[in-house]
């Protein structure tokens, strides 16, 4: 097939997966599935959209196009961010207390990491490991830390050893599952090294802000490996 036709093929895939994901939670969340919720699972699935990667002509430059996801609702974000009223859908899907202002900080910060990603790491591995920690590593550490958290800790933000356990061992499941898709191999230290670094981070970090430092530290680790 002609690459840039391949290309486009697979980039309307992913904003269909991506934007599809979005109108899912938001018709959840009218039904009555809890906000705090829906704003992880879109988490988790923006973040894996990178499994469109393989399907990439990668020898032409369109292969960048794998961002336009991201790229538009980085746009969409400041937009609303900015603007939105509070019974606006996004509003409800993807923050924690309704508050429009929450899309300039944590989702935005996600959406800009997918950018850079996307582009100045696009099929690196350690592309892969900060989207695996990222996505599903910081997306489901609240979710059972909030459920099953029993032992508290505070250093810039409140956090659980249990979440902290959920966040080393989804992530590094995240990471492992990109690793074998992409390469069919696995470094084993890499990741051991990676979820370690990145749990103690994330439980140091100031909320919204692990959304910077968690692929910055991954992306450390691996080039420390090189």
């Amino acid at each position: 097939m002609n690459p840039v036709l391949q290309n486009i093929i697979v980039t309307i895939g992913g904003l269909v997966y991506v934007f599809g994901i979005v109108a899912i939670m938001d018709f959840a969340v009218k039904k009555g599935f809890p906000q705090d919720l829906s704003r992880k699972v879109v988490h988790i699935a923006a973040g894996s959209w990178l499994i469109f990667w393989p399907l990439y002509n990668v020898d032409h430059w369109t292969k960048f196009l794998n961002i336009t996801p991201a790229f538009i609702w980085t746009i969409l974000l400041l937009i609303k961010g900015f603007t939105a009223k509070p019974d606006d859908q996004a509003v409800k899907t993807m923050t924690r207390t309704g508050d429009r202002r929450e899309l300039l900080k944590g989702p935005l910060y996600f959406t800009l990491v997918m950018n850079i990603m996307g582009t100045l790491f696009f099929y690196s591995p350690g592309a892969l490991l900060s989207m695996g920690f990222l996505g599903w590593g910081d997306g489901l550490a609240p979710v059972f830390g909030k459920r099953f958290g029993k032992h508290k800790y505070h250093i810039f933000s409140d956090k659980t050893i249990e979440g902290s356990i959920a966040f080393f061992c989804f992530g590094f499941l995240g990471a492992l599952i990109f690793s074998l898709l992409f390469f069919g191999q696995i470094n084993i230290l890499l990741l051991v090294s990676a979820a370690v670094v990145t749990t103690v981070i994330e439980g140091f970090s100031p909320k919204d802000i692990d959304n910077i430092l968690i692929p910055i530290f991954s992306m450390i680790v691996y080039y420390l490996f090189l």
